[in-house]
């Protein structure tokens, strides 16, 4: 199809209009983002390159330009690129190609001869699309949460009780979060009962934060949904420590533990009645298990590394529901005990667990893969 200029626009804002509307409609910060950014580089691109270089656009084309534009969205977001983000985007493109292919040529007959263009209605709709977007990105300024900067060492333990973006510097005592719309980005925190503990809250983000020393919880979510994105954990102060503890939050937000490096305490993940994805981690070195999938949780766990676990690397426990795959899991180590639940177990599906498993790689350890006590696997 040949678009004109005025063409190209009119059909980009008003195909934009679904992916707006359920951006408004979740009421998320990211959301209305990543809206306003698909029509920022959109409409930029169609101005500065599209419009000067496709003469004729291909069906076909469509697929190559619109990585081009997610590509340019990865690049330009401030928040780590989730499922929920590309589902918007895709929702988007699927709209742009059903208008573009079936809906506007049907509503108007001269679409294709007239380049796109969509007359008064259509003028109006891209128009309302344009003037709804900029007033959403204003609104979510407006009520954007402040930004402190840490400066260095801060003796907690910090109490945070309302919205907020901590940045930076180092929180010795552990961080207590009981407030919606939290983020830490960059902050190292030392010691403490729990190292970051969040307790009847969600939509909180822990970014590359880093934490030692901790005594019991590196991580504790408490009836909370949170996201732990490229932390670090390690040197726990006592061999009952546990990485990451998402408990009793199954009423909150689906929660993320995501590409974490967790070294050297008793269970890497742990989840108990919640929704997490546990994805793209690295865990080495525990003394109990890896990752732990319990509780009547619903859970999946992909693409991560578990390495030198003792006992079992991956359980799945207690009535849980739980989707393993692309997992690699190498030298599980034997515990020294008789229990043969944990005798180098790679992956385990234990007390009526269900455990779907798909495409994982066993390096490496005795224990194999083990159904035990009515637990079973599917694929």
């Amino acid at each position: 199809m040949s678009y004109t200029l005025t063409g190209r626009i009119q059909s980009r804002l008003v195909a934009t209009l679904p992916p707006l509307l359920v951006a408004l409609g979740i009421h998320r910060w990211w959301a209305i983002e990543l809206v306003a950014l698909m029509l920022v580089f959109g409409v930029a691109l169609d101005i500065c390159v599209y419009d000067r270089v496709l003469d004729y656009q291909p069906g076909w084309l469509a697929v190559p330009l619109g990585l081009l534009e997610l590509g340019l969205i990865v690049l330009a977001i401030r928040m780590p690129v989730t499922w929920s983000s590309l589902g918007l985007y895709a929702l988007g493109w699927v709209t742009a190609q059903i208008c573009a292919h079936a809906l506007f040529p049907r509503l108007r007959l001269e679409y294709a001869q007239s380049g796109g263009e969509l007359e008064r209605i259509g003028a109006f709709v891209a128009g309302a699309v344009a003037a709804l977007t900029l007033a959403a990105v204003a609104g979510a300024v407006a009520v954007i949460p402040p930004t402190v900067h840490l400066h260095g060492v801060v003796q907690g333990p910090l109490l945070i009780t309302h919205a907020q973006t901590l940045v930076g510097g180092t929180v010795r005592g552990g961080v207590v979060i009981r407030a919606d719309h939290v983020t830490l980005k960059d902050v190292t925190v030392i010691g403490g009962e729990y190292g970051v503990n969040v307790e009847h809250a969600q939509h909180v983000m822990l970014d590359r934060v880093r934490l030692i020393r901790f005594k019991m919880d590196a991580v504790r979510a408490l009836d909370a949904g949170l996201m732990v994105h490229r932390c670090s954990i390690s040197t726990p102060a006592t061999p009952l420590a546990n990485g990451v503890l998402i408990t009793y939050s199954m009423g909150r937000p689906m929660s993320m533990v995501e590409k974490c490096r967790i070294v050297g305490v008793r269970e890497g993940v742990t989840t108990h009645s919640s929704m997490v994805d546990v994805v793209d981690n690295d865990v080495v070195g525990t003394t109990l298990h890896g990752i732990s999938l319990s509780e009547m949780s619903m859970d999946t766990a992909r693409g991560n590394h578990v390495e030198g676990a003792r006992g079992v690397a991956i359980l799945c426990m207690d009535h849980s529901m739980c989707d393993i795959t692309h997992n690699t899991i190498t030298g599980a180590l034997v515990d020294g005990n008789q229990n043969p639940s944990r005798q180098g177990v790679a992956i385990e599906s234990y007390f009526y667990a269900e455990a779907h498993l798909r495409h994982n790689t066993v390096v490496a350890s005795p224990g194999g893969v083990k159904a035990l006590d009515l637990g079973v696997f599917t694929e």
